[in-house]
C-alpha cells in the first residue's frame, strides 16, 4: 500500500482539506450532458444576512445536502442554489444597536448615511453564515450565490411590483394593520408572534345604564369601542341586537351599537365582546360590515390619543391601570379572572403589537391565491407531512390582502415616485426560486447561457445553445423548510411562481421538525436553552453533528435534541474508519504474501457490480451470502427512506448495517476466512466491495470521513472514480 489510513479519524485535520478538494474540482456545479434530463434543484431557504448558524439551520441544511448529494451521485444534473436574505427589520435593528454603542442613532445619521452603514456591515459580516454552511459540508454551487439586494435581484423585485401594479392588484389604503411600536413599522399578520403569559380578564359594564357586561384583558382599548358583538343564537342578548346605547365610559362618551356575529364564542367571558374597530383586525372587519365608527385611542408610539379624554398622553399600560381603578371606584368592575393570554409581539424585537389604522400599500390576494390554493388541493404541490396540507388550505381560504409596505430604511424602496417606504422583506423572498436563476432577464446573473454547467465534449455545444439557468433549472424540485415560515414564505413563493412564471416553483414541500432541547423547551440563546451547532462541529466533527441530527429525526414534528446522539455518531464515524483500515490492511497483507503481479489494482477495482466480476463476488460461505443480501437490502431501504423523507429511519438502517452486519458479523467471520486459502481472495473482494458500497450510502450523511477514506482507496488504486462526491450511487 502506498498510503495507510491513520490510526484514528481526526475531523479537524480533514474537513477543510476535503471541502477545498470538492470546491477546486468543481464538484458542486451541475453536470449536464443531456438537456433532456430533468435536473434536481433545491433553492436554499436564504438565511438572514444577520444570522449565524443555529440548530434549525443545521438540521435543514443537512437534510437538503443529503438529497443533493444523493441526486448528484445518481448522475442527475444537480444544483443547490445558495444565498442570503437582506432581512429588512432584523438587519436594521442589528445595525441600530451597533450605532447605539457608538452613541449614534439612525435619525442623526440620516437615511443615506445609515444605508451606507448597513452596506458596510453586510460587507464585513454577511459572509459569516455562508462560511458556517461550508463548515457543515453544504455542497452548494457557490458561484451562483445570490443576495436579495444585489443588482439583478433588485430588477426582479421592480418587475414583479410593476406586474402586480399594472394588473390593478396593488393599492394604497387605510385599514387596521399590525404596528410595532419599537420598530415603528407595519407588520403583516404572519410577522406577528404570540407569547403565552399570565393576564387579567376584567368583567365590567361601560356604565350603570348599559345592559350588557363585557370582558377584556385591555380595558384601555375600550375607550375606542363603538359596538358590542354577541352571538345571534345567544338568548341572553337577543333583545339588544341592533339597538344603540349612549355610554359614558371613564369620562368618554360613545355611541355603542349591539351587533350580531355568529363567530362570537358564547362560552368565553360574558359571551359579549366589545368591538374596538381601530385596534383589532377582527373588530375592524366587523365595523366595516356593520357600519360602525372607527375611533383611534392609541397612537403609533403606544400612547393614548386625545380621543382617550383624560388619559391622553399616557402609555397604554398606564391607562389600563387608571381605568381599572376608575371601574372599581364606580362599582362597575364585576370580577377579575387570572388567565393565560396569547400576547401578540413583533417577530423581530418581541415588543407588544398595537393594531391601528394606517395608510399602507397592499397587494390584493383574491385572484393571486386561487391557483396556489388549487395547486395544494390537487397535490400538484405535495406537502409532507400530509397534515400540513389542511393548514395551508385553511390559511389560504381566509387570507387577507397583504400589507407590503414597511416604514423602515433598509430594503427595496417601493418603486413609486416620491415613496420612501420599503417593501416587506417577504415580497422579495417570494421571488427566490426564479429570481436566483436570472429572472426577469431569463439568464443567469453571470450573463448569457449558464457557463457553470459542465458538459461532456460531445454535448457541450448543444448545452450552450439550448440551456440557460432559468429555462433548464426552473421549476425547482423540492423545498425543505421550517414550519414557522410556511405562510410567511412558502405560500407566497407558490402564488408568485404561478403568476409570474406560469409554473409552480417546486413540486414538493418538506416541512422539517422543529428542534427543541432535551427537556422539550424551545431553543433560544436569550433563554439559555440554545445549543450552538458550531461548538458541536468543533467538538465532534461535522459528520457526527450531521449524522446525529438525522439519527434522532424520527418522523415527529418536534425533535428533542440530545448531545448523546452526536457523541454516538462520532463513535460511529470512527467505526467506519476502523472498518476501512481493517479492510485495507487485509488487502495489503495479501499482496505482500502473494508477492505476485496477479493481484493487480485493476482486479480490485473490478470488485463492483458493473464490472466483469468473474465470480469474485460469488458468495462461498453463509457469511458471504448474508452480508451481500443485507447490503442489497440496505441499498433499497436507503433509497425508499430518502424518497419518503424518512431521514431518521435511513440513518438507523445504515447504522445497524455497518455496526452489526458488517463489523460484528462479517468482519469477524472474514478473520477466519482469510486464513483459508480457497476463501481468502473472494473474502477480500467482498470486504472491499461492501466497504465501497457502504461509503457511497453513507456519503450524503457523513461526507467528510467517507471522502477521506475514498481518497485513500484511490491513492492505493482500489477505486476508479476520482471522488466519492461524484461517484455512482449503488443500485
Amino acid at each position: 500500500m502506498q498510503e495507510e489510513l491513520a490510526k484514528s479519524y481526526n475531523p479537524k485535520e480533514t474537513e477543510a482539506d476535503i471541502y477545498s478538494l470538492w470546491e477546486k474540482s468543481g464538484a458542486f456545479k451541475p453536470i449536464a450532458s443531456d438537456v433532456s434530463v430533468v435536473p434536481f434543484v433545491i433553492c436554499i431557504p436564504p438565511p438572514n444576512v444577520t444570522g449565524s448558524l443555529h440548530m434549525g439551520h443545521a438540521l435543514n441544511n443537512t437534510i437538503q445536502d443529503i438529497l443533493i448529494r444523493r441526486a448528484r451521485m445518481k448522475q442527475i444534473p444537480t444544483l443547490w442554489i445558495p444565498g442570503t436574505d437582506h432581512a429588512g427589520i432584523a438587519t436594521q435593528n442589528v445595525v441600530e444597536k451597533k450605532l447605539a454603542k457608538e452613541g449614534k442613532t439612525r435619525q442623526e445619521l440620516g437615511r443615506e448615511e445609515f444605508e451606507k452603514e448597513i452596506w458596510q456591515w453586510v460587507d464585513e459580516k454577511g459572509h459569516i453564515i455562508i462560511d458556517q454552511l461550508k463548515k457543515m459540508g453544504c455542497s452548494c454551487d457557490w458561484s451562483r450565490q445570490r443576495f436579495t439586494m444585489d443588482e439583478g435581484y433588485t430588477e426582479a423585485v421592480k418587475t414583479a411590483f410593476k406586474h402586480y401594479y399594472d394588473k390593478g392588484w396593488i393599492y394604497q389604503g387605510e385599514r387596521v394593520i399590525n404596528w410595532c411600536v419599537r420598530c415603528q413599522t407595519s407588520l403583516s399578520d404572519i410577522e406577528v408572534e404570540y407569547i403565552e403569559q399570565p393576564a387579567k380578564l376584567y368583567y365590567f359594564k361601560y356604565d350603570n345604564d348599559f345592559p350588557i357586561s363585557i370582558a377584556t384583558t385591555r380595558p384601555e382599548t375600550k375607550l375606542g369601542d363603538t359596538g358590542v358583538a354577541v352571538n345571534p343564537k345567544d338568548k341572553r342578548y337577543a333583545e339588544y341586537i341592533d339597538k344603540t346605547f349612549t355610554v359614558n365610559f371613564a369620562g368618554v362618551k360613545r355611541e355603542i351599537r349591539v351587533i350580531g356575529d355568529r363567530n362570537v364564542d358564547m362560552t368565553f367571558g360574558t359571551g359579549a365582546v366589545g368591538v374596538t374597530p381601530a385596534h383589532s383586525l377582527v373588530d375592524y372587519e366587523m365595523a366595516e360590515k356593520n357600519g360602525l365608527d372607527i375611533v383611534k385611542v392609541i397612537n403609533q408610539y403606544g400612547k393614548m390619543t386625545k380621543e382617550a379624554g383624560q388619559y391622553e398622553g399616557l402609555k397604554a399600560k398606564e391607562a389600563r391601570e387608571k381605568i381599572v381603578e376608575w371601574l372599581k371606584e364606580e362599582n362597575l368592575l364585576e370580577k377579575e379572572e387570572d388567565i393565560t393570554n396569547n400576547l401578540s409581539v413583533c417577530y423581530r424585537c418581541n415588543r407588544e403589537i398595537e393594531p391601528q389604522p394606517s395608510k399602507q400599500w397592499f397587494l390584493k390576494m383574491s385572484e393571486l391565491i386561487k391557483p396556489a390554493l388549487e395547486a395544494i388541493k390537487n397535490d400538484e404541490i405535495k406537502i409532507t407531512p400530509d397534515r400540513w396540507k389542511k393548514v395551508y388550505i385553511d390559511w389560504m381560504d381566509n387570507i387577507r390582502d397583504w400589507c407590503i409596505s414597511r416604514q423602515i430604511w433598509w430594503g427595496h424602496t417601493i418603486p413609486i415616485e416620491g415613496e420612501t417606504d420599503v417593501l416587506d422583506t417577504w415580497f422579495s423572498s417570494a421571488l427566490w426560486p426564479f429570481a436566483t436563476l436570472g429572472w426577469p432577464a431569463g439568464q443567469s446573473p453571470l450573463g448569457g447561457a449558464s457557463k457553470d454547467v459542465i458538459a461532456s465534449q460531445q454535448a457541450k455545444q448543444s448545452c450552450d445553445d439550448k440551456l440557460n439557468d432559468l429555462s433548464y433549472f426552473y421549476p425547482t424540485t423540492i423545498l425543505s423548510t421550517a414550519r414557522d415560515i410556511n405562510m410567511l414564505w412558502v405560500v407566497r413563493m407558490i402564488f408568485s411562481g404561478l403568476e409570474l412564471m406560469k409554473e409552480k416553483p417546486f413540486s414538493q414541500v418538506y416541512i422539517h421538525p422543529t428542534v427543541f432541547n432535551k427537556e422539550g423547551k424551545r431553543m433560544s440563546k436569550s433563554l439559555g436553552t440554545g445549543v450552538d451547532p458550531l461548538l458541536l462541529i468543533d467538538k465532534y466533527g461535522a459528520d457526527a453533528t450531521r449524522f446525529g441530527l438525522m439519527y434522532i429525526n424520527t418522523g415527529t414534528q418536534d425533535l428533542k435534541f440530545d448531545e448523546a446522539a452526536i457523541l454516538a455518531a462520532q463513535k460511529f464515524a470512527n467505526k467506519v474508519w476502523n472498518i476501512a483500515r481493517f479492510t485495507m490492511m487485509q488487502i495489503d497483507n495479501m499482496v505482500i504474501a502473494s508477492n505476485s503481479e496477479a493481484i493487480s489494482n485493476n482486479d480490485w477495482i473490478a470488485a463492483s457490480p458493473s464490472a466483469s466480476r468473474n465470480d469474485k463476488l460469488a458468495p462461498k460461505t453463509e457469511a458471504d451470502k448474508q452480508i451481500l443480501s443485507r447490503l442489497n437490502e440496505v441499498i433499497k431501504s436507503t433509497d425508499e427512506n430518502l424518497d419518503n423523507f424518512r431521514f431518521g429511519q435511513a440513518a438507523h438502517d445504515l447504522y445497524d448495517f455497518v455496526w452489526h452486519d458488517f463489523a460484528d458479523i462479517y468482519i469477524e467471520a472474514s478473520k477466519n476466512q482469510v486464513d483459508t486459502p480457497e476463501l481468502k481472495e473472494n473474502t477480500l473482494y467482498i470486504l472491499l466491495y461492501t466497504l465501497k458500497t457502504t461509503l457511497k450510502l453513507l456519503h450524503p450523511f457523513m461526507p467528510f470521513v467517507t471522502e477521506k477514506i475514498w481518497q485513500n482507496l484511490k491513492e492505493n488504486g482500489l477505486v476508479n472514480e476520482e471522488q466519492l462526491i461524484t461517484a455512482h450511487w449503488p443500485k
